[in-house]
């Protein structure tokens, strides 16, 4: 697995804070689908969720493929668990720093918990 860069991050980040887009994501975690099996759960035209799989594709989350006469959606789980691993990361970090602040704030207060 590649390390997500600042760039690919930024693009998932934007691609999934839109609700529909979250929704598309979710949707296709149980399963490919096409554009007519998105747009069923939403009140959008097929344009519309073809727009919003092209954020997605170009973020790297979707791909799309030919088969026959259909083009089903498929979601890279991988991009998401380059995500999840960067905000893994960030949480040990933030984790840390905690730490040592409540390390600090005891020595300060003398409280030997």
């Amino acid at each position: 697995m590649k390390a997500a860069t600042a760039d690919s991050l930024a693009r998932i980040f934007t691609a999934l804070a839109d609700p529909t887009r979250v929704a598309i994501v979710a949707r296709l975690a149980q399963g490919d689908a096409t554009v007519k099996e998105l747009t069923e759960p939403f009140a959008l035209t097929q344009q519309a969720v073809s727009r919003h799989l092209k954020v997605l594709a170009e973020a790297g989350l979707v791909t799309r493929r030919q088969v026959a006469q259909a083009r089903p959606a498929s979601l890279e789980v991988e991009r998401l668990v380059e995500v999840l691993t960067w905000i893994d990361a960030r949480r040990a970090e933030w984790n840390q720093r905690h730490d040592r602040l409540a390390e600090h704030l005891r020595r300060l207060t003398g409280d030997d918990r």
